[in-house]
């Protein structure tokens, strides 16, 4: 099977999310699964800088006149071929791929990445003769969501998926707009794109895709929803038949404590946990500068790494931190960068309580991991989470996740009763409410559990033995690009 991979960013050459990693991941493992992957790429100023051989396959003609350079290259982290799309005036450029250095989104968003997805088509039906047609071509987020509809105007197109990564990110423009950018007219249309009165690039893959993805089974549900839908409900709902979740794996091989180079102790489910935890939480709280008082005390350490946004329901752990504080022993580290509210409110929690709150305001792979590794309890109490991925990486280092009811945490954290302790099936603690309120009191769960020795072992060797894998992901994919 020929499969084309087409994807906005692609770890680690240029990632601002989830949908990096995934790009970076699920191709390997079918590669793996023996499918010809071929995975297409903005060639953003980052990813050039980031890659040594690189040789060019051609000039790929587009409508309007316009040509992309096509361009080859290979990196030792991917198994697939990369293909990059060379067109300089709308990706060469600094900043992320989607805004400038001041965080501003270019105002030219649709016309780059309606480029990118015209682009995107062309190769997979080998407009560039090559010798490789697609059969199946695989777009992900708004971005390539003109993929699929460039697809249809071929008279024989190969089987397009895509895939939401979070539909709250859609692109939409206005008339004047879509007609400079070299599309169909009948695609201005509620039948196809028109969304409210304006062009959706979100909409087009919905619409044109022979069938939807999202990265949980939860996420596909909930996004059916008035409160999550963001408007696309009726949507979806017109196109249940074709819409599907498959949960996003993680990286084993770079997530693993039994090899991971980042932690000051490695440890496996059958090994001595514990004292690997204490040596790793230890090393944790020292390169944050704690004081020596900080290092010695027992009471549960409770982390958390992530955007410090709303979304990621950061606040709510913010609000319940001083009540926690007077309530146990804990202390708490978090990660992170985001809302300068936020920022500013964290920094006053550690300055306050200097031997329980530590932090790190920006993000640090290193800090990423010795956290994952060092911390007791981990806390994601996300307003929406499509997926999530620290909850996976926090059951593989046998940290015990906190979540809200939701997305991808939903179909991952079997909340910790008596039952399911019994059963063996708890590997966290999951809440429902998005307040503070409940978040305390599932942490307030989680400590009384920790007390437990017994239980708390228990609780952490179901979460490491769980299969996270990105194998299990693409087995499923896989069975969806085949035909029916």
């Amino acid at each position: 099977m020929k499969l084309l991979f087409a994807t906005s960013e692609l770890f680690p050459l240029i990632k601002t999310g989830g949908l990096g990693d995934v790009a970076h991941s699920l191709p390997n493992a079918l590669t793996e699964l023996e499918v010809d992957v071929h995975v297409v790429l903005p060639a953003y100023r980052e990813v050039l800088s980031r890659i040594d051989h690189i040789r060019v396959l051609g000039w790929l003609p587009l409508s309007g006149g316009r040509e992309v350079r096509i361009l080859e290259a290979e990196h030792p982290e991917f198994s697939a071929p990369l293909w990059l799309v060379d067109a300089p005036t709308l990706f060469d450029r600094p900043g992320s791929p989607y805004t400038n250095p001041e965080g501003q989104d270019w105002p030219d968003n649709a016309q780059r990445f309606a480029l990118f997805s015209e682009a995107a088509a062309q190769l997979a039906l080998d407009r560039l003769d090559l010798g490789w047609r697609a059969d199946v071509v695989h777009a992900n987020d708004w971005q390539t969501g003109l993929v699929p509809a460039f697809l249809t105007l071929d008279k024989t197109p190969p089987r397009s998926l895509f895939t939401v990564h979070n539909l709250a990110y859609d692109c939409q423009v206005d008339f004047g707009t879509f007609q400079s950018l070299h599309l169909p007219t009948h695609w201005w249309s509620m039948e196809y794109g028109e969304f409210y009165g304006r062009l959706s690039m979100l909409k087009m893959g919905l619409v044109f895709s022979k069938l939807i993805t999202t990265v949980s089974p939860r996420y596909a549900e909930e996004i059916r929803t008035v409160e999550y839908g963001y408007g696309y409900a009726p949507i979806l709902d017109a196109h249940a038949d074709k819409l599907v979740g498959i949960l996003n794996g993680i990286d084993d091989d770079i997530w693993n404590p039994r090899s991971d180079p980042l932690l000051a102790a490695r440890y496996h489910a059958d090994g001595k946990i514990r004292a690997a935890k204490r040596a790793n939480r230890e090393a944790l709280l020292r390169a944050l500068d704690a004081p020596e008082a900080a290092i010695r005390q027992t009471g549960a350490l409770i982390g958390s790494v992530g955007r410090l946004v709303h979304q990621k329901g950061i606040d709510l752990l913010l609000d319940a931190i001083p009540a926690l504080l007077a309530g146990s022993d804990s202390q708490f580290v978090l990660i992170g960068a985001g809302e300068p509210k936020l920022e500013r409110q964290l920094k006053d929690l550690a300055d306050s309580h200097p031997e329980r709150v530590f932090c790190f305001i920006g993000y640090s792979e290193t800090f990423a991991h010795q956290l994952e590794a060092g911390c007791d309890i981990f806390v994601m109490p996300s307003r929406y989470e499509p997926c999530g991925l620290n909850q996976m990486y926090s059951l593989r280092y046998g940290t015990p996740p906190v979540v809200r009811a939701t997305g991808g945490l939903a179909d991952t954290v079997e909340d910790t009763t008596p039952r399911s302790i019994a059963r063996g099936e708890a590997n966290g603690f999951v809440f429902v409410e998005p307040s503070s309120a409940a978040l305390q009191e599932a942490l307030e769960r989680a400590l009384e559990v920790f007390e437990k020795p017994k239980q708390w072992l228990k609780l952490i060797k179901t979460g490491m033995r769980g299969d996270y894998s990105w194998r299990r992901s693409a087995e499923s994919y896989l069975q969806l690009y085949r035909p029916d």
